[in-house]
């Protein structure tokens, strides 16, 4: 790698990648300063603000495009953040604010309490590994950032606000975020990263189901399954509410959750293209507005949190080719599958599979290597999935005060990796 030929714009870019992400395990630190404040303080908010996950990468994007606009020019900062695609973070905003009204929760609800129904276990057990199966593999269909944000809020409703456990807490969180990275696999659409290489490299849904989709399956099967066994007692003993169940009390008219199933399919058949799909968003806040007595109230802050995250891992991601696209070059497939993996724990999953196909001469085995790995380890961090922002602000505020801790969710989602590790690998 030469050196010299990295401009100092491109140093600074990583400079501000690298301080994100140490930013991003530190929010606990800022929420314990932010409490040594009086209440409805400037310190106090100012460091509640810093202990926000889904700023972080907007605060550090927003310094590195002043930090571009002085090394260089303000016309050619403007330039640079033209030049990069927001349809993805627009794409999430727009999935996680319809996926959270009633009608589709609902809809997800039912589907995921009549396939748990089939299973011959305690209907609790049964309940919660449905979810975490059935819930990410949706995701291949409606699209992962889709998928994570109806099987949050459904553990949410069911499971996290029945006062489980911290361990169980976090055991579940591991595991949604490692199944809905693999979850995802079953197409060539509904995935970021394979989403950025299907194309290219002519993965259509036969390929992604004969050489990722029931890895998946079985990789979820046995992580969700070891998670229930765990906790078998707790998750039976719970005493789950029943409000989101679609009965004779709540029915909701089927038209209503049929054109909400519309809007979803329209908006996932379009979502290479952000003008289109948010024109139908426009369309669909007419249509809640219409059947205002079947809704409940649109949640909007969650999900623009969340896109601003993602918004700033791009005008970040960016700014990593330099070093990351050679060290992907040099790697053999085993080296490179394991490197993606642990890469992914660091920056967006997405970001490393795009930089890998721009990489020319890549073998069959080192292209499944790059996406693989790229999947595998897309519950690591909440940075390594673009949908994990998503289940964190839906989930977050369920752990207390501090919130989620990056290394408790790193340690809860390793043993699920590494089953998928090796099922994705040896298998």
């Amino acid at each position: 790698m030469d050196f010299t030929q990295v401009s100092s714009i491109e140093y600074a870019g990583t400079i501000c990648f690298v301080l994100a992400i140490l930013h991003t395990f530190s929010v606990k630190f800022f929420q314990i300063q932010a409490r040594r404040f009086a209440q409805g303080s400037i310190g106090e908010n100012f460091f509640h603000f810093l202990g926000e996950v889904e700023v972080v990468f907007g605060i550090w994007a927003a310094l590195f495009i002043l930090s571009y606009a002085l090394l260089d020019t303000s016309h050619s900062a403007v330039q640079y953040l033209e030049g990069r695609s927001f349809a993805e973070p627009l794409l999430v905003f727009v999935l996680m604010t319809i996926c959270a009204t009633k009608p589709i929760l609902n809809c997800a609800t039912y589907i995921i309490d009549s396939l748990a129904r089939l299973l011959p276990l305690n209907k609790n057990l049964a309940f919660y590994i449905s979810t975490l199966v059935v819930g990410p593999i949706l995701g291949s269909f409606i699209t992962e950032p889709a998928a994570m944000t109806v099987t949050a809020l459904i553990l949410l409703d069911r499971f996290y606000n029945q006062g489980i456990s911290q361990k169980l807490r976090y055991a579940t969180l591991g595991l949604l975020f490692v199944n809905i990275s693999i979850g995802g696999t079953l197409t060539s659409f509904a995935a970021p990263p394979v989403l950025m290489v299907a194309a290219k490299w002519n993965w259509d849904m036969t390929y992604m189901l004969t050489h990722f989709g029931w890895k998946a399956f079985i990789a979820m099967i046995i992580s969700t399954s070891i998670v229930a066994i765990q906790f078998n007692k707790e998750i039976s003993s719970l005493i789950l509410p029943t409000k989101m169940r679609v009965n004779k009390s709540e029915s909701m008219p089927i038209w209503i959750t049929g054109l909400h199933l519309l809007f979803l399919f329209l908006i996932v058949l379009n979502h290479h293209h952000s003008v289109v799909f948010i024109s139908f968003f426009l369309f669909f806040l007419g249509l809640s507005a219409v059947t205002e007595e079947y809704q409940k109230p649109l949640q909007l802050k969650g999900p623009l949190l969340v896109a601003f995250f993602l918004g700033g891992l791009v005008v970040l991601g960016g700014m990593q080719s330099w070093w990351l696209g050679p060290v992907l070059s040099k790697l053999g497939a085993l080296s490179l599958y394991l490197g993606a993996a642990t890469l992914t724990a660091v920056t967006d999953n997405a970001a490393i599979t795009y930089l890998g196909s721009q990489v020319e001469g890549l073998t069959e085995i080192s292209k499944y290597a790059l996406v693989a790995g790229s999947v595998v380890g897309g519950g690591l961090t909440v940075i390594a999935n673009a949908p994990n922002p998503a289940g964190y602000s839906i989930l977050n505020p369920t752990f207390g005060t501090s919130g989620i801790s990056a290394l408790s969710l790193f340690k809860s989602a390793l043993i699920p990796t590494l089953i998928s590790i090796f099922i994705f690998w040896w298998l």
